[in-house]
């Protein structure tokens, strides 16, 4: 699959992603809310090869080739799509996350049958729901210490809260995000 807007190139990862996915995932402040500690360079070999076979995974390139991020979009039940990102810290606030995550969207709903997008976040992950709310989604729960990634150190997990978030078909074609990127 590969999807162009105007600054980006939506396409399946290959195993040359590798140094752009290293620069991004090594870093503390992407990964901090994610369910891994950051990436040495041999980890992050291995994850692009292993997106490069995962078709849930897309990366998020510059037309110029570079990678500065990934989306995630998995099909579940009932036509239930579960959305995620993480981006390169080098270009967050520049608008990169919502025209890739708008773009995909559309095509999930146009194209391939999402009837409902759902996205999680952590609540201090304030930037993230901002996003999900600016495309349009609806806070619709939060998760009170619902999950956990790390463990102190004695071996106690660390729970985390969770944000949940959901759109359907009808809502993004009509929603102000998608009005937006379409201009």
């Amino acid at each position: 699959m590969e999807l162009e807007t105007k600054r980006l190139v939506i396409r399946s990862f290959s195993g040359n992603d590798t140094e752009d996915l290293y620069e991004y995932l090594s870093k503390e402040d992407v990964v901090k809310y994610e369910p891994y500690a950051p990436y040495s360079r041999q980890e992050a070999a291995a994850e692009a090869a292993r997106r490069a076979e995962d078709p849930r995974f897309y990366a998020v390139a510059l037309k110029t080739g570079k990678v500065i991020g990934n989306l995630y979009l998995e099909k579940g039940d009932y036509d239930t799509w579960e959305l995620g990102y993480v981006f390169n810290s080098d270009y967050w606030g520049r608008g990169y996350a919502f025209e890739s995550v708008s773009a995909l969207l559309t095509r999930a709903t146009e194209e391939w049958g999402a009837r409902r997008i759902v996205a999680m976040c952590n609540p201090r992950n304030e930037a993230s729901w901002k996003l999900l709310e600016r495309l349009g989604f609806r806070r619709e729960g939060t998760l009170i210490r619902n999950i956990w990634f790390f463990q102190d150190e004695e071996g106690k997990p660390l729970w985390q809260d969770t944000y949940e978030y959901g759109m359907l078909k009808e809502e993004w074609r009509r929603s102000a995000g998608r009005r937006e990127y379409e201009r």
